[in-house]
C-alpha cells in the first residue's frame, strides 16, 4: 500500500453484551470514558477515518458515537454474527486502501500499538497484528486486496479464516501493550485489566 493510501478503522460495537449483563459498550472505564468511545479513540490514532458498525436498535450507543464525533453506521445483518459486521463496515468503506477491524470491547489497546499496525499496511503488508508476550492479538490490519474476502465474511468467527488462510502474508508489530489481549465479557474481565492496570 502507498504511504499516502487510506486506511480506514471499522470499530465492532454490534454485539449483545449477554455475558456482561449491561450494555458493556456503554460501560464507563476507572476515567469515566465509556468503554466503546475509548476504543474508537485509539482506533482513531491509528487510522484515517473511522466507522462504528452498531445495532439498528442501539439507540443509546449510536448517540454516544454521534455526539463525539464518531461515524456510525447501522448494521441490520449485525444479529447474524461479528463477520457480517466486518462486511458492513468494509462495504461502507470500499473506496480505503486498507482496513483495521477493532472491537469495541477491548479498550486498553493503545493508540501507540494501532498506528504501528497501521505502519506495516503503509509498509506493504498484506495482513499486520500486534505481538505482545509472544502471542499474536487485536487489531488486525487487512491491506485492499483482501476486500473482497472481508465483504463476503459470515458468522461469529470474524475474519479468523482470512488470517489463516494467510498466515504466511503476515507481518507482527511487537508491542509492551498487554491490551491487545484483553476483551472484556465480564465485569470481573473489566475489573481485572483496571487492577492490573492495562493500558
Amino acid at each position: 500500500m502507498p504511504s499516502r493510501g487510506v486506511i480506514a478503522g471499522v470499530l465492532l460495537a454490534a454485539g449483545a453484551s449477554r455475558r456482561f449483563g449491561t450494555p458493556k459498550q456503554l460501560q464507563p472505564l476507572a476515567d469515566g470514558t465509556p468503554m466503546a468511545l475509548a476504543s474508537a479513540r485509539a482506533l482513531l490514532g491509528g487510522a484515517d477515518r473511522l466507522i462504528a458498525v452498531v445495532h439498528p436498535a442501539d439507540k443509546a450507543l449510536a448517540r454516544l458515537f454521534a455526539d463525539h464525533g464518531v461515524p456510525v453506521l447501522p448494521c441490520p445483518e449485525a444479529p447474524q454474527g461479528m463477520g457480517r459486521s466486518i462486511a458492513c463496515g468494509v462495504r461502507e468503506s470500499a473506496e480505503a486502501d486498507a482496513w483495521i477491524i477493532a472491537l469495541a470491547d477491548m479498550p486498553f489497546v493503545r493508540k501507540g500499538t494501532i498506528q504501528g499496525v497501521a505502519e506495516l499496511l503503509r509498509d506493504g503488508a498484506m495482513l499486520a497484528a500486534p505481538l505482545y508476550a509472544g502471542r499474536r492479538g487485536h487489531p488486525v490490519g487487512f491491506s485492499r486486496p483482501l476486500g473482497s474476502a472481508l465483504c463476503g465474511l459470515e458468522g461469529d468467527e470474524g475474519a479468523r479464516s482470512i488470517v489463516a488462510r494467510h498466515l504466511d502474508e503476515l507481518r507482527l508489530y511487537p508491542c509492551a501493550d498487554p491490551g491487545v489481549h484483553w476483551d472484556i465479557d465480564t465485569p470481573e474481565d473489566l475489573a481485572f485489566c483496571e487492577s492490573a492496570g492495562v493500558g
